[in-house]
């Protein structure tokens, strides 16, 4: 029983920070129309 009280107590200002943050209106920008590449291109042929 300790335990689930202890893991309410942990979870609850996550859970705070996650519906504030929810709340809160996102700063306004766009996203870029070119893709991000997460690897190295090949060589040229």
């Amino acid at each position: 029983m300790r335990a689930l009280v202890a893991a309410a107590i942990g979870l609850a200002p996550v859970l705070l920070v996650v519906l504030l943050v929810s709340v809160l209106d996102v700063p306004p920008g766009e996203t870029s129309p070119k893709p991000l590449y997460t690897t190295v291109p090949g060589p040229k042929k």
